[in-house]
C-alpha cells in the first residue's frame, strides 16, 4: 500500500504528526509511506527512517500536483486539512481521511469562552485518521531523528558546560502573544542555577545578546540564537537536562526527546490539545484571565494592550531545580 501523508507546517504540527507516520510504517506490511511538506520543513523528515520519500511544496501547488500524480498512491491521510490539501485530494483522486481540526469549537472557546473543547490531545486526533486502516497507536510518543553532521559536541563547542547539566531556554515564537517577555526571562534566568544556552533564529540574537549583558558575572548563560540549524538546535535540546519554552516547535523537539519541559503559556492554552504529549512537563500559564485564549495561533501583540497572560506568569521555582 502506498500512502500519502499531507502536513504543510509549521514545526511542531509537523512533529506531533510523528506517530501517524512511524504507526503506518510499522503496522502495514509493506507499506510506503510519503510525505508532503513545505520545503523549509524538509529537514524534520529527512532523517525519519519510517519515511520513504518526501515532496516539497515550493511556490507552485500546480507542480506538486502534478508530481504526486505519477505515484498512484492507494491512500492520502490529510493532517493540515485547508484548501490547499483539499485541492491536492481533490485532484489525485484517491480515498482520503482527514483529522478533525475542531475550527467551530476552537472559534466558540476563543470568542466565547466556553469551555467546549475535548480532553483530547491531537495527536490522538491525528490518529482517528488511520483508524480505519486498523492503525493502533503505540503510545511510544513524538519522534524526531537527527544525522551525523547535525550533532553538536558539547565538548568541542561549548568546552566551559561540557560537563555539567544544562537548560536550554527558547526564546522565540512565531508569533508574538506566545513569546516569553524579555523582562520575565530575565527573571527566570535569575532563578535557575544551572549553565543555560539560549535558543532561538536570527531574529532572537539581539534578545539574546542582551540577556547574556544583564548577567556579567555569569559566564555559564551562553547565547546561540541565530548560530545553529533547526537539527543543530534539536541537537541541543537533545542533551539538555530541561527546556524552558514557550508553546513553540522547540517544546514539540523536547517531548520527542523525552525532555522535560516547563511550558510558559500565553494567548493560547493547554486545552487546545497541543500540550507537551507524553513526558514530563510544566504547564505555567495565567488562569481564569478573562481574555484568555484571545486566538488559537496568536497575535503580533496583545490585543488588549496589556499582555498580562505573560507579564503575570508566576515563575516557580521548584520547576527549575
Amino acid at each position: 500500500m502506498k500512502i500519502l501523508v499531507l502536513r504543510f507546517s509549521s514545526i511542531g504540527d509537523i512533529v506531533l504528526t510523528t506517530p501517524v507516520i512511524r504507526c503506518l510504517k510499522q503496522q502495514l506490511p509493506n507499506a510506503s509511506i510519503h510525505v508532503a511538506t513545505k520545503a523549509n520543513f524538509v529537514s524534520i523528515w529527512e532523517n525519519n527512517p519510517y519515511v520513504d520519500k518526501v515532496f516539497t511544496l515550493e511556490k507552485s501547488t500546480a507542480i506538486l500536483i502534478n508530481q504526486l500524480k505519477e505515484e498512484q498512491y492507494d491512500q492520502i491521510i490529510d493532517l493540515h486539512r485547508n484548501l490547499r490539501t483539499y485541492r491536492i485530494s481533490w485532484a489525485l483522486g484517491k480515498p482520503v481521511r482527514r483529522f478533525n481540526k475542531l475550527n467551530i469549537r476552537k472559534w466558540v472557546r476563543v470568542n466565547w469562552k466556553w469551555k467546549v473543547l475535548p480532553k483530547k490531545h491531537i495527536v490522538e486526533r491525528y490518529m482517528d485518521a488511520v483508524k480505519h486502516l486498523n492503525i493502533k497507536n503505540d503510545q511510544k510518543g513524538l519522534d524526531y531523528f537527527l544525522s551525523e553532521k547535525d550533532k553538536i559536541s558539547l565538548p568541542t563547542t561549548f568546552p566551559t558546560i561540557a560537563s555539567s547539566k544544562f537548560v536550554a531556554i527558547a526564546l522565540g515564537a512565531q508569533h508574538a502573544t506566545k513569546r516569553i517577555p524579555e523582562d520575565k526571562l530575565v527573571e527566570i534566568i535569575g532563578k535557575v542555577s544551572y549553565p543555560i544556552l539560549l535558543l532561538g533564529g536570527k531574529e532572537d540574537t539581539a534578545l539574546g545578546e542582551r540577556l547574556v549583558k544583564k548577567f556579567p558575572d555569569r559566564k555559564d548563560i551562553i547565547n546561540t540564537a541565530g548560530q545553529f540549524s533547526l537539527n543543530q538546535s534539536a541537537s541541543l535540546i537533545q542533551q539538555c537536562y530541561y527546556i524552558i519554552t514557550p508553546d513553540t516547535g522547540l517544546m514539540h523537539i523536547a517531548a520527542a526527546f523525552q525532555k522535560r519541559i516547563v511550558a510558559v503559556w500565553g494567548n493560547t492554552i493547554p486545552g487546545f490539545g497541543m500540550e507537551p504529549y507524553l513526558t514530563e512537563h510544566e504547564n505555567w500559564e495565567v488562569k481564569n484571565l478573562y481574555c484568555r485564549p484571545c486566538s488559537k495561533i496568536g497575535f503580533s501583540k496583545c490585543p488588549k494592550g496589556h499582555f498580562r497572560c505573560m507579564v503575570e506568569q508566576e515563575v516557580r521555582e521548584k520547576d527549575l531545580v
